[in-house]
């Protein structure tokens, strides 16, 4: 399906109504809480659209997964907003010196203006509307670029936003790269981006010349540890519940094992009883997603290849026949072991269904490992033992950590959400959000006699004393 685009000449012309809307005034508490109704309400009616939607785009995704990923979620984060957004607005008074006395100090959380947000194919809905509804209500104007590679999931979107709010207020533009190039030149108050760091480097770039402040949700290889001893049955559980839902195509999901030398057939043997109990008609049944696109399929085939040439054990945990899964897009889960370092799905993000596995001697080797790598956007770590759980955490740094599960860190609304080096920077998620796409204004308020007008010149008497007193 081609997706209408959104002439270039066009996309500075709908900020600048954005901005003029936004220089209208602050949104009051009920207005924010409003749209938020809103959007909510129309979401939760237009979901099984939206669900047929992304199956379409996918070429098959389960709707299961897509109520639960793109629709309970963004539910579940809308509702935590309106539940703790009246406490969030109020100004916070913060402790000033003696010194100042008495005077006082606070703090107010204020609309950017006009938010930019640039979302991805993977999980098109959650992706779109959680940075939307955040920046909603932190009273902002926004502009959404939903991805080029859902193009009917998109199309929806926009559909479902023009019936809720006006133009003036929200407005999508549609397109391919070269939108998606020219949107993130465009002078927002704030630029909010999920998907490679590749292309962050270049999100980045577009926005340093207007000096526009950005968030960058990225990705990066996220390892899972297993200590010695934990139980096999319970890790391959929540670490297949991890890597397979949308077919491997989640940021955080599990990119490669670290597991005990002793352990690493039980675990394959659990793995594979995981995917089978899960999918025992894979090519046919409804609950296994696709890969979403010919060139990410034949990018991951040719990776998978790459490793077996050079070695690999490359362990299909399901069999598919080759055309079959050629015609369908289908990789099932496959595990990858003794793959050489230096290949490109050891050394590049994955998002598939592969999942490479490395044996290790001493808990300390898998530890350096990870450290020896860029600091990923998820960590997991499979243990009981509180003292090594407490020494990965002190020791290694990660944009979130889940201890004895995968990827659940990023549904908790209380939790921040974001990454570390070349995984992002910035976070979003319930407060953490309202923070990022507001302007957390100082305020100092003096009273009628300030404790400052004793140091004035001439410095002599009590104010030299307080001087030298002070920096004694």
């Amino acid at each position: 399906m081609d997706l209408p685009s959104t002439p270039l000449d066009e996309l500075p012309q709908r900020l600048a109504v954005l901005r003029a809307q936004a220089e209208r005034g602050p949104r009051s508490y009920a207005e924010r809480r409003e749209d938020l109704y809103d959007l909510r309400a129309a979401l939760k009616i237009n979901l099984p659209e939206l669900c047929r939607a992304m199956d379409a785009d996918f070429g098959c995704r389960s709707r299961h997964e897509s109520l639960i990923s793109d629709g309970m979620t963004v539910l579940s984060e809308i509702d935590h907003l309106i539940s703790h957004l009246k406490r969030w607005m109020r100004p916070q008074r913060r402790w000033i010196s003696p010194l100042f006395w008495p005077g006082r100090a606070e703090v107010r959380f204020q609309a950017l203006g006009v938010v930019g947000v640039i979302s991805p194919w993977n999980y098109p809905v959650n992706l779109a509307l959680v940075p939307l509804a955040t920046a909603l209500a932190a009273g902002n104007a926004v502009y959404l670029k939903p991805s080029e590679h859902t193009p009917r999931t998109s199309l929806a979107l926009r559909d479902l936003l023009r019936s809720i709010f006006p133009r003036n207020r929200v407005e999508t533009a549609l397109g391919g790269a070269d939108v998606a190039a020219a949107f993130a030149g465009l002078p927002f108050d704030h630029l909010f981006f999920t998907g490679s760091t590749a292309v962050g480097r270049k999100v980045m770039a577009a926005a340093a010349p207007n000096l526009t402040p950005v968030t960058l949700e990225l990705g990066g290889k996220s390892p899972v540890i297993i200590a010695p001893g934990y139980p096999l049955q319970r890790a391959a559980e929540r670490i297949a519940s991890g890597k397979f839902i949308n077919g491997g195509q989640t940021c955080i999901a599990p990119d490669y094992l670290l597991v005990p030398e002793a352990e690493v057939e039980p675990l394959v043997t659990a793995l594979q009883a995981q995917a089978r109990a899960r999918y025992p008609d894979i090519a046919l049944g409804p609950d296994y997603t696709r890969i979403i696109n010919r060139a990410q399929y034949e990018r991951l085939r040719d990776w998978r290849e790459e490793a077996r040439s050079r070695g690999a054990r490359v362990l299909p945990l399901i069999e598919v026949e080759d055309e079959l899964a050629d015609t369908q897009r289908l990789i099932p889960p496959t595990l990858v072991l003794d793959a050489p370092d230096d290949c490109r799905l050891m050394q590049e993000e994955i998002f598939g269904p592969l999942l490479p596995i490395i044996p290790y001697a001493k808990f300390e080797d898998a530890l350096q490992y990870v450290k020896q790598r860029d600091r990923p956007l998820a960590l997991y770590l499979f243990d009981h033992d509180r003292g090594r759980v407490e020494h990965l955490l002190e020791h290694t740094i990660a944009g979130s950590v889940a201890i004895n599960d995968t990827v659940l860190q990023f549904a908790q609304n209380s939790l921040p959400f974001g990454g570390v080096g070349p995984s992002g920077m910035g976070s979003y998620h319930g407060e953490a959000g309202f923070r990022t796409f507001s302007k957390e204004k100082p305020v100092f308020r003096q009273a009628r006699w300030s404790g400052m007008s004793l140091f004035k010149p001439p410095y002599r008497g009590l104010a030299d004393r307080l001087v030298r007193f002070l920096t004694r």
